[in-house]
């Protein structure tokens, strides 16, 4: 996202360059600012000339200040047309009520400077009256054309709007009144002013309920006495790698039905389980990999084994353990390469999504190509869409990524990992089927 203009009280964004292909947003406040939009226009194919002008890059650079989004589109003859969409500013009130809940959470500023925007505050503001996303004709357009609904120019702007939101909610914060770098600083004052405050002491107005009956202390004191607690010891240093396995295959006859050599492949599993349990509870590795074993059933873990399975033979009696042939299980540990257990529960998990998800996926579907270019693509029941006159699906996950499959040997097959787009899935499906 390339920004040249920055400011507390406005902020410009250079043009963006042509979109081609695929959804504008991949946020679910990104998606929420253009429902506002889709909800508000009165006439549709006003919004897919917006939509087709923001793809060519007919967007100029776009102005974001308080109650006002503001760019230059252009026609494809080339005519220019300065448009303006407004947005309700907040009330001092408002924002006094805003800072309060987001300081309430520090998970809620972490996720602002992670430029994403946390879900409960919304959902916490909304309690509280204040609607920090737009809703229903809170997108006020005003155009050069003088058009008196959404034109395709101000639907545009709101498209490429979506894309910067995408990048940075900080961007929605500033037009309903407040940059950046005045919202964060007035989050750490409050933040800080908390931290100071003293408790109040029995006798001294305060509540004794409070504290159990027990006198309470400021917090400079309580910052204070922690200096006179021994030091913590230091956290031991994790391994750099697992302790090596013993050999198990000797010369003693093992019991029946005992494999050394399986005996062998569980006991590596396992060290290796336990080196990343330490390494991540150490935080000795800010980029080791979240355990991946945690929470799988006991079918899971048997495609998570025979997926890094040395052998031939330990994949097939882990398919045989798991209740699969063999052929199921090379479809499971494919899709397990892919994705996990997200990526497993699509290939041997039908489910079919409610009325209000199939209407999100109609809508993604409809988007994600442009008219001309949209290929046809039946619902094949459940959460899968097969494109007609060609060995090639989309699978719709639970947690709303798509899946590339592809028809092999008379079964479908997974045929890459997920994405958020349902076009580049597709394409990942067709790429796979001309290799």
């Amino acid at each position: 996202m390339s920004e040249y203009g920055h400011g507390n009280d406005e902020r410009t964004f250079a043009a963006l360059p042509p979109a081609r292909g695929g959804a504008f947003t991949r946020t679910w406040w990104g998606l929420t600012w253009l429902k506002a939009l889709e909800d508000t226009a009165l006439d549709n194919q006003q919004l897919k000339a917006g939509r087709r002008h923001a793809r060519a890059g007919a967007v100029g650079a776009v102005s974001v200040r308080p109650g006002r989004i503001t760019a230059v589109v252009k026609d494809r003859d080339g005519t220019a047309h300065r448009s303006d969409v407004l947005v309700r500013e907040f009330s001092e009130e408002e924002w006094e009520r805003l800072l309060d809940l987001a300081v309430d959470s520090a998970g809620h500023i972490a996720a602002l400077l992670d430029r994403e925007m946390p879900p409960h505050l919304v959902e916490d503001a909304a309690a509280a009256g204040i609607d920090l996303l737009p809703g229903v004709g809170d997108l006020d357009p005003e155009c050069g054309c003088e058009a008196w609904d959404h034109c395709p120019h101000t639907a545009a702007l709101c498209y490429q709007v979506a894309r910067l939101l995408d990048e940075d909610p900080f961007v929605l914060l500033l037009m309903r009144g407040r940059g950046e770098r005045t919202l964060l600083d007035q989050l750490q004052a409050r933040s800080a002013s908390r931290a100071a405050a003293p408790v109040a002491r029995d006798g001294d107005g305060g509540s004794p309920g409070d504290t159990g009956g027990m006198p309470g202390v400021s917090a400079e004191e309580a910052y204070a006495s922690a200096f006179l607690l021994p030091p913590l010891p230091a956290p031991p240093v994790a391994p750099e790698a697992p302790g090596r396995v013993p050999c198990l295959d000797t010369d003693t006859e093992p019991e029946p039905g005992v494999e050394p050599a399986a005996l062998e492949f569980l006991a590596a599993d396992a060290a290796g389980r336990a080196h990343r349990l330490l390494v991540e509870a150490l935080g000795a590795g800010g980029d080791a990999p979240e355990c991946a074993e945690a929470g799988l059933t006991g079918a899971q873990d048997a495609v998570r084994l025979a997926a890094d399975a040395p052998a031939p033979w330990v994949a097939a009696r882990l398919a045989a353990g798991s209740g699969r042939s063999r052929a199921d299980m090379d479809l499971a540990t494919r899709a397990w390469r892919f994705g996990g257990a997200a990526a497993l529960a699509v290939l041997e998990e039908e489910w079919t999504p409610d009325a209000e998800a199939l209407a999100r996926a109609g809508a993604r579907l409809a988007e994600a190509w442009e008219d001309d270019e949209r290929p046809v693509l039946r619902r094949a029941g459940g959460a899968r869409w097969t494109a007609a006159g060609a060995e090639a699906q989309l699978r719709l996950g639970e947690d709303g990524r798509w899946w590339p499959y592809l028809k092999s040997a008379g079964r479908w097959a997974p045929a890459g990992p997920s994405d958020r787009d349902p076009a580049a899935a597709l394409a990942t499906a067709f790429a796979a089927g001309a290799v």
